[in-house]
This record gives C-alpha cells, structure tokens and sequence, in this order.
C-alpha cells in the first residue's frame, strides 16, 4: 500500500486571492503596513502565527496570538462575502475521486489551514471520505515539520518511504524530506518550479493532466521525474 498527502491551498484549491485579501484586511485592522501578493505567496503553507512573524518580523510575540485571531476572523468574512470562492483547480476533483476510487493507495490531506478550514472545502466540493488521514495547523507543528506526515502516515499504516507528498510550497518540500517521503510539486500555486526543485522535490506538475499521470507512473513503482527535476 501506498499514500499520497495533499496539501490543500494553492495545491488542490485556488485560495490564493483570498488569502492576500485576507492578510491585507488583517493587517489593515491592525494598523500595520498591508503585504503585497508577493510577500504573502512567500509564507503561504505555514502556520498563521509563523506567516504573521514573517511579514510582520517587528511585531511582539505576545501580540501574535490577536493578529492570528484577526485573521481567523478577517478570512471567515472574506470568505462569506463571496468575492474569492475556493475554486478547485481544474482537474482536481475528477483526479481525486479516481485516486480514491483504487486499492492500492491512501489519500490524506496535509494543511496549513484550520479544522473549520478544511471541513468547509471538503463540505463545498464534496470530498467526503476522500482523506482517510488528515492533519491541519491546529493538529500539528507548522510546515516544514515532519509531523503531519508523520502522523497521517500512523494513521494510514502506511511506511514514509511509500508515500508522495504533493504540494505548492518550499515547506511542503522541506517537509516531505524531513518525514522521510518524496516530495512532489505542483507549479500552478504559490511559488515556482526551481524553488521546489531546491527545496528537496523529485519533480514538478506544472498541470493537472502532468499530475496525474506522475501519480500513475509512481503508484506502478516506475522512475518518475519531470523535466524540471
């Protein structure tokens, strides 16, 4: 048996806009400066608290705790307003539920989000009973700590060495290789194929289609590599 872990934004659903308008209203309410988009992409995979840290370095730690809460609050309302739907990625859907479908492999879902976070994304498109195996920001260690591929792998029954991380971001990578798995990128989220590559990923998707047929290729335990690698 074989596991496949999944990050969630930028990777199976387009959040980024939301996210950047959401640090922005965060920040904003705050009173401090508003990150541009490029920034915000920067961080996008870790925990909130490290994330605020990292744009805001001047701020107190013991001021993290609110400006997390803000956020909390900030993306909840962006989110009802409706101008930045989590959209999955084209392609997305179809390909997990065919995943999910097979014998010989385990999907779970490895997320800087929130619980509440990832049951609406899962509630909106869907994906009940998809992941088996989930971790999120209020489980776990931020990225790039091993942990929730650690722990959705306990949980799966499934060894490191068998499974395949499949993320956006430097951290999903870095990860990945601290947990003993392989690391795979996607180029359609927050940062771009070299990045990955450096980061410690086998390859890089740089669509949906690419994706899937890598899965296949690696879950019939061919050599799988992209041109990027």
């Amino acid at each position: 048996m074989r596991a496949i872990l999944f990050d969630c934004d930028g990777t199976l659903a387009d959040s980024f806009g939301l996210i950047c308008e959401t640090m922005r209203r965060c920040f904003a309410l705050a009173g401090l400066p508003e990150p541009d988009d490029a920034a915000t992409a920067g961080v996008i995979g870790l925990s909130l608290d490290l994330a605020i840290h990292r744009l805001a370095p001047t701020v107190a730690a013991d001021a993290l705790p609110a400006l997390v809460e803000t956020y909390r609050q900030a993306f909840h309302e962006v989110r009802a307003e409706g101008g930045f739907p989590e959209r999955l990625f084209p392609g997305i859907e179809p390909m997990l539920r065919a995943l999910a479908s097979r014998d010989d492999v385990l999907l779970g879902m490895v997320t800087g989000k929130s619980r509440r976070g990832v049951r609406s994304v899962v509630s909106v498109h869907a994906l009940e009973g998809v992941f088996p195996a989930v971790r999120t920001a209020d489980d776990c260690p931020s990225k790039p700590h091993p942990a929730m591929v650690l722990e959705c792998c306990g949980d799966l029954g499934v060894r490191p060495e068998d499974t395949l991380v499949v993320g956006d971001a430097i951290y999903d990578m870095q990860m990945a290789v601290a947990a003993g798995a392989t690391g795979w990128g996607v180029a359609w989220g927050a940062q771009p194929a070299e990045a990955l590559i450096s980061a410690g990923a086998s390859g890089v998707s740089a669509t949906v289609a690419e994706l899937t047929a890598a899965l296949d290729l690696w879950l019939a335990g061919a050599p799988v590599a992209s041109k990027h690698a």
